[in-house]
C-alpha cells in the first residue's frame, strides 16, 4: 500500500511540475478559451511528414500547455507583458533568448536543476496576441521558432488558431451554410 501511495505521490508531483504558476496565473487572470495539453506521443503525431528534424526537435518534452490570449479582447497591456516575465524570473526561470520571427517576439525562459533544463517556456509576443508554451523539457534553442511554426502550421490545431482569431470569435459558418 505504501508503495501505491508513493507510486501516485510522484505521478501527481511530476504532472503539477508540468505548468508554471505563472502560466496558470496567467490563463486564470485572463480567462483563456484556448489552451491545449500536448504529450510526447500527441506532439508525434503532428510530424505527419515523418520528418527526423522534428522528432529531434520534440525529443526532449514531456509535456507542454499551449495558451492563447486575445490581448485586444482581455485588455492585456504592455504593463502585463512585463509582469509576466518578471513572475517567470521569479519561479527562477532565466532568459535565454529573445528574437524576432515573422512579425512576432520571442522570448524563451528556461529553468535548470542539477546543470539539466527541466523547463522552458517560450512566448510568442505580436500586437494582437500572445501564445505561451510552457514546457516540461527543453527544446534547442535555435529550434524554438521551429517549434512554433509546426504547432501553428500544423493542420487540425493552426485551422482551429486562425478560426479562434479571426473575426468576432463566433463560430464560422460551414461552407455552402446559409446564415441570416
Amino acid at each position: 500500500m505504501k508503495m501505491l501511495l508513493s507510486a501516485l505521490f510522484v505521478f501527481f508531483s511530476l504532472t503539477a511540475v508540468a505548468q508554471t504558476a505563472t502560466t496558470q496565473a496567467l490563463e486564470k487572470k485572463f480567462d483563456s478559451p484556448f489552451s491545449l495539453y500536448f504529450y510526447k506521443n500527441t506532439l508525434r503525431m503532428l510530424n505527419q511528414a515523418n520528418d527526423k528534424d522534428f522528432d529531434d526537435l520534440i525529443k526532449d518534452i514531456e509535456k507542454m500547455k499551449f495558451l492563447m490570449i486575445d490581448k485586444a479582447q482581455k485588455s492585456f497591456a504592455a504593463a502585463d507583458y512585463k509582469k509576466l516575465l518578471k513572475d517567470y524570473h521569479a519561479e527562477q526561470y532565466d532568459e535565454m533568448m529573445t528574437s524576432r520571427y515573422e512579425g512576432r517576439n520571442f522570448d524563451v525562459y528556461i529553468k535548470e536543476a542539477n546543470n539539466k533544463v527541466k523547463g522552458t517556456v517560450i512566448l510568442v509576443n505580436d500586437s494582437s496576441r500572445l501564445f505561451v508554451l510552457d514546457i516540461l523539457g527543453s527544446v534547442a534553442l535555435d529550434k524554438a521558432t521551429s517549434l512554433f511554426k509546426v504547432i501553428n502550421g500544423s493542420t487540425d490545431i493552426g485551422k482551429k488558431i486562425k478560426d479562434f482569431t479571426s473575426g468576432d470569435g463566433k463560430k464560422q459558418p460551414k461552407p455552402g451554410v446559409k446564415v441570416d
